[in-house]
């Protein structure tokens, strides 16, 4: 198969496209339809891991978390068994003070979450997400405050009854007013506002933030938080290994819990790296059921492909006839037939990556979703419509290159 002979094959795909615009568009419509979706599902896979493993890293690579239970570990349950947390006691606020004065631990940040209708005057704003967290979250979560400050370590000892505001829900509430130093209800307790929080959007909140962070231990006492999730974020100190003070920890916790020798751990501490590898599996199953969804309009373009095909060397059945008694080969004819199947998805499949991308580039401008379309992904769109221009082309270029030169003269 020479240059030539790709070429010509080529130049009569395109003129048969122009020649027949309706049938063209219809053939190509399932390849751009699931190459589109090729590209935008992978944009949206990148950008949903990224988004996801920043969130993570926020949480800084050498800290970990202790929890009730490990939900980094994927269980199947039909409901015959007991949930994973059974028979765990809960994390307490008694024990992040253990593990704060641990040689090994630099400090241990508590986070509880709640929810509580919020006040001022007139004004109210219903079911709104209290977070119950120390006083050390601003260095864990991507954002700055635009007013005021945080809640200082002491006034988190003390249960101070202080708050602060994330920017929207603060701009919701007092329209125009300084929020700063102004008494709130939540859930009827009254609150002093401290300060005014703007978070970097992200992929969970969209671009409207509303949410509210008071002291864990106030959170419990008067905002009735559910305790039995309460998770603590380890930061070791300086000088210590992340698996020194994982060790120190894990002594602790099975120490004030009376556990014996034998008894296995009631508790959990989860490293970032099982995070990620969760984010990886979850985004990974989202990207295969994606192909397989795109892969049905695919299939429905390789139809197409074989319909289009097939009129084509019933169209040309005579030309075939005189290519033959010229002395073109079957292998010619052929590969004549399966460039021409080629052209008409490749031409598909690059409309489709043009759709898929600027698709991509539109979410990414109109949503927190860091969307962006990964090189993998366009040499596997051209290469899939490639294949599926082979693949679905080779019958119709077969029939045609099996045709009897003298009957393919006679047709009429």
């Amino acid at each position: 198969m020479n240059f030539e002979a790709v070429r010509e094959g080529v130049g009569i795909a395109l003129d048969a496209l122009r020649s027949n615009k309706v049938r063209a568009f219809l053939t190509i419509l399932g390849i751009v339809i699931g190459v589109a979706t090729v590209m935008a599902m992978a944009a949206v896979v990148t950008g949903l891991r990224s988004g996801i493993m920043s969130e993570i890293e926020a949480l800084g690579p050498n800290n970990f978390i202790v929890d009730r239970y490990d939900g980094t570990v994927i269980q199947v349950n039909d409901g015959s068994q007991p949930p994973p947390w059974q028979g765990k006691p809960p994390i307490t606020l008694e024990e992040q003070r253990l593990i704060a004065a641990l040689p090994s631990v630099q400090t241990v940040a508590a986070a509880v979450s709640a929810s509580a209708d919020l006040r001022w005057r007139t004004e109210n704003v219903p079911g709104v997400n209290i977070r119950g967290q120390s006083s050390e979250w601003p260095d864990y979560t991507q954002g700055e405050f635009i007013a005021g400050r945080n809640f200082t370590p002491t006034e988190e000892d003390r249960a101070s009854s202080v708050v602060v505001l994330t920017e929207d829900l603060a701009e919701s509430l007092f329209e125009g007013i300084n929020p700063i130093g102004q008494d709130v209800r939540l859930s009827g307790e009254l609150f002093r506002v401290v300060g005014v929080y703007r978070p970097r959007p992200n992929i969970f909140s969209g671009n409207a933030e509303v949410w509210a962070v008071v002291p864990p231990t106030v959170a419990v006492k008067r905002l009735n938080a559910n305790d039995e999730w309460l998770s603590l974020l380890v930061v070791p100190k300086a000088g210590y290994t992340q698996e020194q003070a994982m060790d120190e920890v894990t002594v602790a916790l099975r120490t004030a819990r009376g556990l014996r020798p034998a008894d296995e751990n009631n508790f959990a501490l989860i490293r970032q790296e099982a995070i990620s590898n969760m984010v990886g599996r979850f985004t990974g199953i989202f990207a295969l059921v994606m192909l397989v969804l795109s892969s049905i309009g695919l299939m429905v373009g390789g139809v197409g492909v074989v319909a289009i095909m097939m009129i084509s060397v019933t169209e040309r059945t005579r030309e075939i006839g005189v290519r033959k008694a010229l002395g073109a080969t079957r292998t010619e004819i052929l590969w004549q037939f399966l460039v021409e199947a080629m052209t008409v998805t490749v031409i598909g499949g690059l409309i489709g990556m043009m759709i898929g991308g600027g698709g991509a580039l539109l979410l990414s401008a109109l949503t927190p979703l860091p969307a962006s379309v990964p090189l993998w992904s366009i040499a596997a769109a051209l290469a899939v419509s490639a294949v599926t221009g082979i693949g679905f082309g080779l019958y119709p270029a077969n029939k045609a290159a099996r045709l009897d030169p003298v009957d393919a003269l006679r047709y009429e």
